[in-house]
């Protein structure tokens, strides 16, 4: 896979991949952090806050190169395996049930063989392609339109020898155990499934899955892990801030206005600390400004920014303020 964006050029992200459209500009040194990665075939590790486009510096990436964009976010209850596949005990005895009535026991260990009731998960796709497609087809047996509804988009020709992009999102959402469950088979590139008695590993003549893992630092990663990866820290300020949102808004915002709601937002950030652990980022600049586009002119825009500001920027317990917005 090659990794080269125009950094002068915004790139738009059509929905095409199943998720919201949306724009993105390559920042230099995240350039350089994804062709590193690429280059040593070790996970980017994308540290910030909540909301500065970690999770969608791998969605872009994947539109660039024209490859699937696999993604898996992590919960409490999320464990390694979810992300390697799943195996459905619950239709397995379902089935049982219903052979044991019929009575014909001989057909019984082909239609309860384990391997029939695994089902691929978002590592196993980004590696082998090809039989993750083939699992799945045995999965739902003679449902092709289930089978079909399994596989991941994919863009148009495409080919598995093109590879693809992975997002492990939030990981510090997960057990403390997780990240280092993960080591052996993003390190190898491959994992043991034993219901099905075969070992998933990267297809022959496929390069390796660019794999982003982002975290909000709600939680320490372990050492191992963060050892075996290439770590990103993006970082916010008010130029990224006022960038991103002339790249999302363009002429639809008044210039003055996109200053305007850029001090509203740092002064927001700079009074959270005093009333809560919400700070809010990015993505609160943006929808601030997305509710400012539904008025046309400077004046009117700055309006609605006097009468929205409380609930937008300010997600603390008593922090609100009652002073008044000025135009630029």
């Amino acid at each position: 896979m090659k990794f080269d964006p125009n950094l002068d050029e915004v790139h738009l992200l059509d929905g095409s991949d199943g998720l919201p459209k949306s724009c993105h500009r390559f920042e230099r040194r995240d350039v350089h952090a994804v062709q590193a990665a690429m280059a040593c075939r070790r996970p980017l590790l994308v540290r910030g806050e909540p909301g500065i486009g970690k999770s969608q510096l791998a969605r872009a990436a994947a539109s660039v190169m024209k490859v699937p964009f696999l993604h898996y976010t992590m919960t409490a209850e999320s464990e390694c395996r979810d992300l390697l596949y799943s195996f459905d005990a619950v239709e397995r005895l379902a089935q049982a049930q219903v052979l044991s009535r019929v009575g014909e026991a001989a057909s019984w260990r082909q239609d309860l063989a384990t391997e029939r009731f695994v089902l691929p998960g978002v590592l196993w796709w980004a590696l082998n392609w090809t039989s993750a497609t083939a699992q799945c087809k045995a999965f739902f047996g003679d449902d092709e339109k289930r089978a079909q509804s399994q596989v991941p988009l994919t863009p148009k020709d495409w080919r598995p020898a093109q590879g693809a992009v992975l997002l492990i999102d939030e990981i510090d959402k997960a057990d403390g155990d997780v990240p280092n469950a993960l080591l052996e088979s993003l390190g190898s590139f491959s994992f043991a499934v034993p219901e099905a008695a075969t070992r998933v590993g990267l297809a022959e003549g496929c390069p390796a899955p660019l794999v982003v893992i982002t975290t909000n630092e709600e939680r320490e990663l372990p050492r191992a892990f963060l050892r075996r990866c290439l770590v990103l820290q993006m970082e916010f300020d008010r130029k990224l801030m006022l960038d991103r949102g002339k790249d999302h808004f363009g002429d639809a915002i008044d210039p003055d206005v996109y200053v305007a709601a850029a001090d509203q937002l740092e002064k927001d950030r700079g009074e959270a600390p005093r009333f809560g652990p919400v700070t809010p980022g990015l993505a609160e600049y943006l929808d601030l400004l997305r509710i400012l586009e539904q008025r046309k002119g400077k004046e009117a825009q700055l309006e609605r920014l006097g009468q929205v500001r409380d609930f937008v920027g300010a997600k603390n317990p008593k922090q609100h303020r009652r002073d008044q917005v000025s135009g630029a």
